[in-house]
């Protein structure tokens, strides 16, 4: 039986493909991609919260729905659930994803350690500078 995959737009650390091979997940066709109208926040771990005219970076990633159903068991992210969104790829091109947030009223707290890795990712993965200082504000250097 072949194993169904489907598109995932990471903007957390599961941006990291090897990290994710490190965790057993066999991810897909990454691809910087954005998401508009999206911002980022950042509390214990990263999710996403729609904001008109806020723009937000990730990676697009192919990733089967088993290994998907191992990632998010992992009590760190258990609570996390998918939603059907666009984000666009290289030369615009509109891609349906699923994006995988933490609802509302479970955001809490900081992690300072968790934003520092997360920018020095989205360094290495050369994201627009002004995302950068998003990120960066969430960590003192």
């Amino acid at each position: 039986m072949m194993e169904s995959y489907r598109e995932v737009f990471f903007y957390g650390l599961f941006m990291d493909v090897e990290m994710l091979k490190q965790k057993g997940i066999n991810p897909q066709n990454p691809r910087v991609a954005m998401i508009m109208d999206y911002g980022l926040r950042i509390g214990e771990r990263a999710t996403l919260r729609t904001s008109p005219g806020e723009t937000s970076y990730g990676i697009l990633m192919q990733v089967s729905e088993r290994d998907l159903k191992i990632l998010y068991s992992e009590d760190s992210v258990s609570d996390y659930v998918p939603e059907e969104v666009r984000v666009k790829i290289d030369g615009g091109i509109e891609v349906i994803a699923h994006c995988y947030n933490l609802p509302g009223n479970l955001l809490s707290g900081s992690n300072p350690s968790y934003a520092k890795a997360l920018y020095e990712l989205a360094i290495s993965l050369d994201f627009p500078s002004d995302y950068l200082q998003k990120i960066r504000k969430n960590f003192n250097s």
